[in-house]
């Protein structure tokens, strides 16, 4: 398959809304894809680490569905069943529930979430294969700009 070449005028003209879509698409894609080949979901990664002590949950205490839902908002995709998924985490003993109907982190839970973090630098690896640091910092601080431009917050 020929690859497409682009001049710098043309690149200029192309809409940013639908080249980010493009590699919002792609990245989750092959991030998903990399974390069933290491036998766990992207969304169970991120139920351990918002109910672990050490992560992103630093006060400790257990979550409902609907709270780890809210926590996680900004990230979730519509096809994402929380519930589901830590049915899963509850079956392998990583997660356990209360009477109130909170998930709590289990020690092998925790042993599970460092395990399962150590793949993210092969990840970020393999997707920043060939982009020194300074372009993608520069690639975010524009797109940062956009945001802003367009009403957005980047907090």
């Amino acid at each position: 398959m020929a690859t497409q070449q682009w001049s710098d005028t043309d690149l200029a003209a192309q809409p940013a809304a639908y080249w980010t879509g493009v590699a919002y698409e792609s990245l989750i894609a092959y991030t998903r894809a990399r974390h069933v080949e290491f036998g766990f979901t992207q969304p169970q990664f991120w139920l351990l680490r918002n109910l672990s002590r050490e992560d992103l949950l630093p006060d400790g205490g257990g979550r409902t569905v609907p709270e780890l839902r809210q926590a996680m908002k900004s990230y979730l995709r519509a096809e994402d069943d929380l519930e589901a998924e830590a049915e899963v985490l509850l079956e392998r003993g990583w997660l356990t529930r209360d009477d109130d109907g909170r998930l709590w982190l289990t020690g092998s839970g925790e042993e599970a979430r460092v395990r399962l973090k150590q793949h993210a630098p092969e990840i970020r690896a393999h997707i920043h294969q060939g982009i020194d640091d300074a372009d993608y910092v520069t690639a975010l601080k524009v797109l940062m700009r956009m945001i802003r431009n367009t009403g957005g917050s980047v907090e």
